[in-house]
């Protein structure tokens, strides 16, 4: 059975207006440079840069418009039009400006050069080649399907198949593995393999014949998974080696590059800087913190947008020109909430950034690891009045440049737990102590995750082994068997 009700609620819903105001205080310095500049470009009423001083203030203040508002009471587009105030020369609440920056504030762009990619590369070696013309295409296609690791990690079935239906060449498995021995030739030593094990011994007969490199053949070719998991004993048994020599060859094994296309000179894969958006500076054993310069752009209403309607105030036709003076309203209204937005990203990245600055001063004025407090978003929210979600805007993915090197604002917060005397501690300082051991151990016999857990409840952090574990692979550190060296 059908029924109908009136049911009455109340709800909250952010604005369109709140929602881009979190995406802008969600951004990083580059990635609001970019929003900055399409909103420049798509709004026409907002501009850049300090505005002429000896612009009239108010050339119009003194006209009276008595008559003309009388006469016009009557237009049914003058009431939802409200000029005045889009006529305004309070300019300074519509700026960003701080007279902390100056206009070319950390500018500087590092410039990068030129040079010939990794395939552009290894397709000049082929050159060199005497080939025929189906030989050269299939080596320009065996380079083609190279990635930018130098591998190729596809088999010669597929290889073969996708020859024939995309180029039109027609050949067979035994050709394709004939001329993969070819680009395997090429320089760097490894390019072209299909898998690790391929990849490192292309190196090792790339070298000069030694004992140490016959070994490490024989590792790398016959005892290749023993050689994976560590287990030296048994390589000794098999090959009939001292351990100086396993040592030697293991040396030589540890001097390959598995990934031989990933350090090429002349790779122009896209190169990412980090541009900090806060810079925390310590003068005379007090912290000082800045905003970058760049996230506090100098910007205005068009004076020649406020004009157009002080024309139209003018015009005694307000018909005919109503799409055109909609339009200027709706940009006006764009540009002024558009800086009134970036003015109260400023402030709440500097209010969450002074409550960090404060909460982990110990650590700013130390660089000591140890002395980081447990820090969640909410100790944050608390000190600042904001919310959570607000809090997490700004630290997923703000840079901050200390005295220690630039940090990932989120490193900060961290989670707590009890000590054997009772206190929080925070996790990234037992991570830190978990840290200084394993580097400190003997990796001849490294300690096992049982054994790290007893060194820690000796320092006074008793945490489980499983929890040691979960520590340690959040480090990336391999399990105690891994670390073992000879």
């Amino acid at each position: 059975m059908l029924r109908q009700s009136l049911n009455l609620k109340l709800s909250q819903k952010l604005s369109p207006q709140q929602i881009q105001l979190m995406k802008l205080i969600q951004l990083p310095t580059l990635a609001f440079e970019q929003r900055l500049a399409e909103e420049l470009n798509e709004n026409p009423a907002l501009e850049a840069g300090q505005e002429e001083e000896d612009y009239a203030k108010d050339e119009f203040e003194n006209e009276d418009y008595d008559d003309y508002e009388e006469e016009d009471r009557d237009d049914p587009i003058s009431d939802d039009l409200e000029i005045d105030q889009y006529l305004s020369d309070d300019i300074p609440d519509y700026k960003t400006k701080s007279n902390n920056y100056s206009d070319d504030d950390e500018q500087r762009e590092s410039p990068l050069a030129a040079a010939v990619t990794f395939h552009q590369d290894l397709l000049n070696q082929l050159s060199t080649f005497l080939l025929t013309d189906q030989e050269r295409e299939i080596a320009e296609f065996l380079v083609g399907s190279v990635d930018d690791t130098g591998y190729i990690r596809r088999s010669l079935t597929d290889i073969v198949d996708d020859m024939a239906f995309t180029q039109g060449i027609y050949t067979d498995e035994k050709t394709v593995e004939r001329v993969l021995h070819v680009v395997q030739s090429l320089e760097p030593a490894g390019v072209g393999a299909r898998d690790l094990q391929e990849c490192l011994l292309l190196q090792l007969r790339a070298k000069t014949p030694t004992e140490s490199v016959s070994i490490a053949l024989d590792i790398i070719e016959k005892n290749f998974e023993r050689f994976t998991k560590k287990q030296y004993d048994k390589l000794q048994e098999r090959l009939l080696i001292s351990n100086q020599q396993l040592r030697d060859a293991i040396h030589e094994i540890e001097k390959l590059n598995p990934k031989p296309g990933g350090n090429f000179a002349g790779n122009t894969r896209p190169t990412e800087n980090v541009v900090p958006d806060f810079s925390i500076r310590i003068n005379e054993g007090d912290l000082e913190l800045s905003l970058n310069g760049r996230n506090a752009p100098t910007l205005h209403v068009s004076r020649d947008y406020q004009d157009m309607l002080q024309t139209y105030k003018e015009s005694k036709d307000k018909t005919v020109q109503r799409d055109a003076v909609q339009f200027i309203k709706q940009k006006l209204d764009s540009a002024k909430w558009f800086i009134d937005a970036i003015k109260q990203r400023q402030e709440t990245l500097m209010v969450t950034m002074t409550a960090i600055m404060q909460y982990q001063e110990e650590y700013f004025l130390t660089g000591d690891e140890t002395r980081l407090r447990p820090m969640i978003l909410k100790d944050i929210a608390e000190r600042t009045g904001l919310d959570v979600s607000t809090i997490s805007r700004v630290a997923s993915s703000k840079y901050v440049e200390t005295p220690y090197g630039t940090k990932l604002i989120k490193e900060f917060f961290s989670e707590a737990m009890k000590n054997d005397q009772g206190e929080d501690v925070s996790t990234l300082e037992i991570k830190k102590i978990l840290q200084d051991i394993i580097d400190e151990e003997d990796k001849s016999n490294p300690l096992n995750d049982d054994a790290l857990a007893d060194m820690l409840k000796e320092r006074g952090y008793p945490i489980a082994r499983r929890t040691v574990a979960k520590y340690r692979d959040l480090l990336e550190i391999p399990s105690g068997r891994m670390r073992r060296k000879i």
